[in-house]
């Protein structure tokens, strides 16, 4: 119950904290930036910002890979969280993980899907991704522009917060899916959840493939 009050608060604060606190929203050339980087118009785009936006969507594959199979145990499905954060990053990922009971079992047979979610070559492609993504970051990118971006825009600014939130969060989810898969290991778990981004790539390209089980599976939802 602690758990979820403090998701359902740091959801709550982090809300406030971008409307009250962060730097002033220029909402004009946040849009300019965004249709920019949607419509491949990415010349003029810092690089580094370019590769954030980007890694916020790898998070996003990352947690996807685990909780659409957490989700088919849920009484609520992950889905629904799984668009809304496509829009809104981690504010729409929090309501699942303070929502969601703990649950390490996996009833039924994987579908097409999910045995994609499920397979190692999803984790090596996104971890290929993001290592371009960085060097094109390190390479290409106006780290002094980042940096004074981050101190004055509002868009910036809290991206650059969620980036760090979704490592944070990631270790409320792992304990499940490594049960799941009865590997149970308390060095494996600091090894992935104590190395940001990189951690959980590791723990996608490794970890043990999901067993299908012939129960007959009800759903609670």
């Amino acid at each position: 119950m602690a758990g979820k009050l403090g998701l359902w608060l740091l959801w709550a604060g982090f809300i406030a904290y971008i409307l009250f606190l962060a730097p002033p929203l220029h909402l004009e050339e946040t849009l300019t930036l965004l249709k920019n980087i949607l419509t491949l118009q990415w010349a003029d785009i810092n690089a580094v910002i370019l590769s954030l936006f980007s890694l916020i969507g790898i998070w996003l594959l990352i947690y996807s890979g685990l909780l659409f199979i957490d989700g088919r145990m849920q009484w609520i499905p992950f889905w629904p969280f799984a668009l809304a954060s496509v829009g809104s990053g981690v504010l729409g990922l929090l309501p699942y993980l303070a929502l969601r009971k703990p649950n390490t079992e996996f009833l039924g047979q994987k579908d097409a899907f999910l045995q994609l979610l499920d397979s190692r070559l999803y984790g090596v492609i996104l971890s290929v991704s993001t290592i371009v993504l960085l060097a094109y970051a390190v390479n290409l990118g106006n780290w002094e522009d980042f940096i004074m971006q981050f101190q004055s825009d509002r868009f910036i600014h809290g991206m650059s917060l969620a980036f760090c939130l979704f490592a944070l969060l990631f270790p409320t989810i792992l304990t499940d899916d490594m049960s799941r898969r009865n590997w149970n290991n308390v060095s494996v778990f600091w090894a992935i959840t104590l190395i940001p981004l990189f951690g959980p790539l590791t723990y996608l390209c490794t970890r043990p493939i999901l067993r299908e089980h012939s129960d007959t599976f009800q759903e609670t939802r």
